[in-house]
């Protein structure tokens, strides 16, 4: 089996690509990748070592159809996993061009050429950000409506009524998943656990925003992969599946349990200003997925929490490596005047 997958550099995808070969053993993936900021192949390095025959990155624009189009001639896939999007809240609110051609243009990109070369099975990786905000009480249903809030789940939602509209309109057979908060291995450290845990460990600093009570349901990226595969291979056409961790906790637990790993002083809290349209609280319904798909959680955030840590402390040379000077110039643009 053929599996094309696209921003398999980035976080999720890299860890779904080690996934893919440990389910199937005689899979080919495709990984596509543009190499932006936080595409890194070495997350990947081993795959392609370990896999050489039965793996191949292209750099490439999922937005660039010319570029796609030789691809899809290149080889005969039998599926499309789209996890490539610009993912990064805050950078879609300094800047939202970048997520408008990747998140947007990329799906329909991958759409437009999947439907024209039958490619059998097309999962779209959403997020729960394009249903919004809740209130104390309640779930997010594959029901409830899309109310983006930022840039970034904004073009989130739009990918995903492009999907919806070529099963709608053509008939093809796109799934949709849409997921919590991911946390785990090869997480870019722009991201909340290991941005507070390289602060941490270095006795800096560790921003806040707000009063730190905004809760959001973390699910650790094995159990994420596995939702994915799920959705894949027993997933309905043209339905939507919601995948979380069971796991709510506020930013400031969150960053309370890294610091005490790190065995360091909690007043290394800073509060700084609330992100513009910070939604308060997100938490995935994911019975749908436990009917259809089988799917439940295996890691706890506190285990998950704890073997992620430690991947982190034990891979200094990869976190030393993607904290370029590009990363910490943004870090510091955004976070410096918020204080």
């Amino acid at each position: 089996m053929r599996i094309l997958v696209t921003g398999g550099c980035g976080f999720i995808a890299s860890n779904f690509i080690r996934f893919l070969y440990k389910a199937m053993p005689d899979v080919f993936v495709v990984n596509v990748d543009l190499l932006t900021y936080a595409g890194n192949p070495a997350s990947v390095r081993d795959v392609a070592e370990k896999y050489a025959g039965a793996y191949a990155f292209v750099q490439a624009d999922i937005a660039d159809k010319d570029a796609m189009q030789a691809l899809f001639k290149q080889y005969s896939f039998d599926a499309i996993v789209n996890f490539a999007a610009e993912s990064h809240v805050d950078r879609s609110i300094h800047d939202p061009t970048p997520f408008l051609r990747t998140n947007i243009t990329g799906t329909q990109t991958l759409l437009t050429l999947a439907k024209a070369f039958d490619v059998a099975k097309f999962l779209h990786v959403s997020t729960d950000e394009v249903y919004g905000t809740l209130g104390p009480t309640g779930k997010f249903t594959e029901s409830t409506p899309i109310a983006p809030n930022s840039p970034y789940s904004a073009s989130k939602a739009s990918a995903d009524l492009f999907c919806r509209a070529w099963y709608e309109t053509y008939g093809y057979p796109v799934v949709i998943t849409r997921c919590s908060n991911n946390y785990g291995p090869y997480q870019f450290p722009e991201k909340l656990i290991p941005l507070m845990y390289i602060k941490a460990r270095n006795a800096e600093a560790l921003p806040v925003y707000g009063d730190g009570t905004n809760v959001r349901d973390w699910i650790h990226v094995e159990d994420h992969c596995n939702g994915v595969w799920l959705a894949l291979t027993r997933g309905t056409p043209g339905k939507v599946y919601n995948l979380g961790g069971d796991a709510e906790r506020t930013n400031m637990q969150v960053v309370t349990s890294i610091l005490d790993y790190c065995n360091k002083p909690h007043s290394l809290i800073r509060h700084v200003t609330d992100r513009p349209g910070h939604d308060k609280r997100y938490a995935m319904d994911f019975s749908l997925a436990q009917k259809e798909l089988g799917f439940v959680p295996a890691w706890t955030f506190e285990k998950g929490l704890e073997q992620t840590l430690n991947w982190y402390a034990n891979n200094q040379q990869w976190v030393g490596d993607v904290t370029s000077g590009a990363y910490r110039e943004f870090a510091k643009l955004w976070y410096g005047g918020r204080q």
